[in-house]
């Protein structure tokens, strides 16, 4: 359709468009049309004119009432964009906070850049190949560009929120290294806006400068933001934090009261026994439970002393024979005192009642006590000591919780026996999981140590978990057991996707000077009979990623030394 201006008559736009060709009564038409409201305009497009004609003004006949319908929306359309109002401008946004850290080494930005642009482009499932993988080395350039204290590059700021939003293990170390522009950034988009709160409950980061603001969102604010403040009150004024949770305590729901004391574990103390002993008295089963494992773990509380004494009327020297033993008489009933320091008095499925209020008692008595119920012996001489009518079983499991929770590390180490021992053989035939709970609360050096020899008596098969708990990058004792064991399982015709676990843990953890001594791992070993068809071709290619990765690693932290 065309359309012709007349020239003795200007545009104007309110009048609409001029119709080529058309007479006078067309033209009045049209115009009425024109004056028709969008909707009903809008309507007749829809449905088409010969359906739904615009018939509430005098509309032109069926032949022009499409160009009529379309000259009157292009007559809107003009008269709409016409008529926008400029947009008030918003106040600009304050400048970030300065950050004084020095800027990254060239080589080290542009290694960080090809980092991020790998994790967006990094692909699914499948057969990995001798490629490092990208994303598994973001946390370990963030652990060691933040170790030496620079400043993240502005134009890298985005990908690298971007990154941290997709992976929660990312956030404290990004967020660290991202500095005060990363939050000014991430307060101008919502899609940022995790980089604001300050704790994993996702609650924002509170202000604990105000009394009044404090006051104001511990009696107005969201669960988590409730939860977060308490945690960033308790890190300044423990006895404040303890005020302001007793002050709505009793209010409380109750499955709120056990996350605000499950709270306090951070940075327990003695002073907080006065709280924890109200909360023993809790109408909620749950509540009392913590309670008292908390309480449990403050050895000078008077409920670890009235735990002691239940404990220690089961548990006692056998005088009966000649050699040292151990004389175990559990309970014979929960009284009332007993359930009110949180013993639970109704046993799981398949436990015997006896037992499991015995466990109780002894996992909440501080491990002090029986080095002096057993004439000054150390905890290694303890739990070597014969145990009457079979109840080793039981009193080495809750030592092993209690080691675990007051963090006793001879105790610890007494419990998890020798490292070549199967665990049938050590002391209450701890499983994998628990041994590795009792290794965590050892030395660095010495849960390498001991992991080693567990490697290197019993393989790759049960390490994983153990492995989990130590310090990384591991010692050279460590590292050097695990790649022993995996070429022995290489050699041995093993599944090499069986240890994919280990060999994952393995190019994140071993140190990378150990490269080198991999590098002969790297050939495609000779098919042996009975091993797995083509697991030579997978071995080969995980250890040419595992050396590609570790030398990957190597190039990191020389180009973050500038």
């Amino acid at each position: 359709m065309t359309a012709a201006v007349r020239a003795d008559r200007p545009v104007e736009v309110p009048s609409g468009l001029v119709h080529s060709g058309a007479g006078a009564a067309q033209g009045q038409a049209a115009a009425a049309v024109d004056r028709l409201p969008w909707e009903e305009l809008l309507t007749s497009a829809l449905l088409g004119t010969d359906r739904r004609p615009p018939t509430s003004c005098e509309a032109p006949g069926p032949a022009g009432a499409p160009a009529a319908l379309l000259d009157a929306a292009a007559s809107h359309t003009v008269r709409q964009r016409a008529g926008l109002l400029p947009a008030v401008p918003e106040a600009r946004p304050e400048s970030a906070a300065p950050d004084p850290r020095p800027p990254l080494p060239e080589a080290a930005r542009h290694r960080l850049a090809h980092l991020l642009a790998g994790r967006a482009a990094s692909p699914g499932g499948g057969r990995r190949g001798t490629t490092p993988d990208l994303t598994e080395l973001i946390p370990q350039w963030l652990a060691i560009a933040n170790r030496r204290g620079f400043r993240a590059p502005a134009a890298l700021l985005p990908p690298l929120l971007d990154a941290a939003r997709a992976r929660t293990d990312l956030r404290p170390a990004a967020l660290a290294f991202a500095g005060p522009r990363g939050l000014w950034l991430a307060g101008l988009n919502p899609e940022w806006k995790f980089a604001l709160r300050g704790s994993a409950s996702g609650s924002l980061r509170p202000d604990t400068t105000d009394p009044e603001v404090v006051r104001r969102l511990w009696e107005e604010g969201l669960f988590a933001e409730r939860i977060a403040l308490l945690d960033a009150v308790r890190a300044q004024d423990p006895p404040a934090a303890l005020a302001l949770l007793a002050s709505t305590w009793p209010t409380e729901r109750a499955e709120d009261r056990l996350m605000f004391l499950d709270s306090l574990r951070s940075g327990l103390q003695d002073a907080d026994e006065p709280f924890l002993e109200q909360a023993l008295s809790d109408r909620s089963r749950n509540v009392r439970a913590t309670a008292a494992e908390l309480l449990s773990a403050l050895p000078a509380s008077a409920f670890a002393g009235r735990m002691a004494a239940r404990a220690t009327s089961c548990v006692n020297p056998d005088r009966t024979g000649g050699a040292a033993a151990i004389a175990v008489e559990a309970p014979h009933e929960c009284d009332p005192g007993m359930q009110r320091d949180g013993v639970v008095a109704v046993p799981p499925t398949g436990r015997g009642e006896r037992s499991w209020w015995l466990g109780q008692l002894v996992e909440s008595t501080p491990l002090d006590v029986w080095e002096q119920q057993f004439g000054g012996r150390p905890a290694q001489d303890i739990v070597a000591l014969p145990v009457a009518d079979d109840w080793a079983g039981e009193l080495h499991a809750a030592w092993r919780r209690a080691a675990v929770r007051q963090r006793n590390s001879s105790w610890g180490r007494a419990l998890l026996g020798a490292p070549s021992a199967p665990p049938a053989s050590s002391p209450g035939a701890a499983s994998i999981a628990e041994r590795s709970q009792l290794l965590a609360i050892l030395p660095e050096l010495e849960r390498a140590d001991w992991t080693a020899a567990f490697i290197a008596a019993h393989g790759l098969s049960d390490a994983f978990q153990l492995l989990g708990v130590c310090a990384v990058p591991w010692s050279g004792a460590l590292g050097r057991a695990v790649v022993d064991a995996l070429d022995i399982a290489r050699d041995g015709g093993s599944y090499p996707w069986s240890f994919s676990g280990v060999m994952g843990l393995a190019e994140r953890c071993l140190e990378p000077a150990e490269a080198e001594r991999l590098e002969v791992l790297t050939a495609v070993p000779d098919e042996q009979e009975g091993a797995s068809p083509g697991a030579g071709g997978y071995w080969s290619e995980a250890f040419q990623r595992l050396v590609s990765t570790l030398r990957l690693r190597a190039a990191m932290e020389a180009e973050l030394l500038g």
